[in-house]
């Protein structure tokens, strides 16, 4: 008998074996809206021209090697990821007050700073400090802060089902009632699942709350340039609560942004007063060519805008022009849809 005979069968990730469903469905109707990658008008994967252009130049590049990285990672991917999120001229870069860890995926970005900040802030080894996700937010948000050992998390108001929209004032009440250093998760933008994100005004109210009420922010990244077709403009939210002098941490995933989903591209980056972080090289080679990848960022959600018109057709097609209607506020791939399920008997 095996030593891990009495390992149970881990339960299905239900994303995945939706996929997995999708493939063995022989109907030629099907849509596939679970797993978050890009598709061509026939289903197919598509490699950004960046990237294949990147990949052609590592082939003809006699200088990289597979040698051991720095602890760290490789300190160039490191300086670039920073930039990307933080600005080429960012003051807190100049002076010295971000730092960064390289490693696997938005949810390894996320394990890091979630260890992190178990270990050290708040006191050491602080299990107890509560942490806050959005209601609803992307599944993997529990599971890596229970697995990184907080005990105490909990859900803050962020979509209102009746407006279809931000629930800006729940969730400002639900910041106003936190225990100081409570750590929020804050979508920086593209919010996974709703698609609903705050202006600047909105996030400005926000940050005028967690600042005033000592809160810890945690943003994590994982679509920049999939909401407003813009790396700078994706980025507004970070780059104001570093301006307004937030100690902060956010995680970075390139997976969307570069189309690189088997690569698992992050960076975990911090920034604060004085905080003293073995990806793809294409990925790395692919960070002068950002304003390549935002021209195709564009090209992404030109063709939302596209689906956008196909639902506002089939809205007035069918009657339900104002359950509809907020689709056409979304930003990036996520939405909330508000339809009920229905069972064929």
């Amino acid at each position: 008998m095996s030593v891990f005979s009495e390992v149970p069968q881990a339960a299905p990730v239900a994303v995945f074996k939706l996929t997995a469903d999708f493939r063995e469905d022989k109907d030629p109707k099907k849509l596939n809206l679970g797993v978050g990658a890009y598709r061509t008008d026939d289903c197919q994967p598509w490699v950004l021209p960046v990237v294949k252009k990147v990949e052609r130049m590592i082939v003809e590049d006699q200088s990289l090697n597979h040698e051991y990285l720095p602890i760290l990672g490789l300190p160039e991917f490191r300086s670039s990821a920073s930039k990307i999120a933080l600005g080429e001229d960012s003051p807190a870069i100049q002076e010295n007050r971000v730092g960064g860890v390289q490693g696997l995926g938005g949810t390894g970005a996320l394990k890091i700073g979630a260890e992190f900040l178990r270990r050290w802030y708040n006191g050491q080894n602080n299990t107890a400090t509560p942490v806050y996700v959005s209601a609803p937010t992307w599944e993997n948000h529990n599971g890596v802060f229970a697995d990184a050992g907080f005990k105490d998390i909990r859900p803050y108001k962020y979509w209102d089902p009746e407006k279809r929209g931000l629930a800006l004032s729940a969730f400002l009440d639900d910041l106003e009632k936190a225990p100081e250093r409570s750590i929020f998760v804050l979508h920086a933008c593209a919010h996974n699942p709703t698609g609903t994100d705050p202006t600047p005004d909105e996030w400005k109210k926000i940050a005028e709350v967690m600042k005033r009420r000592n809160l810890f922010v945690f943003f994590d990244s994982a679509y920049q340039g999939f909401a407003s077709g813009s790396l700078d403009k994706d980025a507004w939210a970070i780059r104001y609560f570093v301006s307004e002098g937030f100690e902060l941490l956010c995680a970075q995933s390139f997976s969307k942004n570069f189309g690189l989903y088997s690569e698992s591209l992050h960076a975990t980056i911090g920034s604060g007063p004085s905080w003293p972080g073995q990806g793809s090289r294409a990925a790395l080679r692919a960070f002068p060519h950002s304003v390549a990848v935002g021209l195709q960022a564009q090209h992404w959600l030109s063709r939302a805008g596209l689906k956008n018109i196909i639902h506002w057709d089939s809205a007035e097609r069918t009657s339900r022009v104002q359950v509809l209607h907020h689709l056409f506020q979304m930003r990036g791939w996520g939405t909330s849809q508000s339809l009920q399920r229905t069972v064929k008997t």
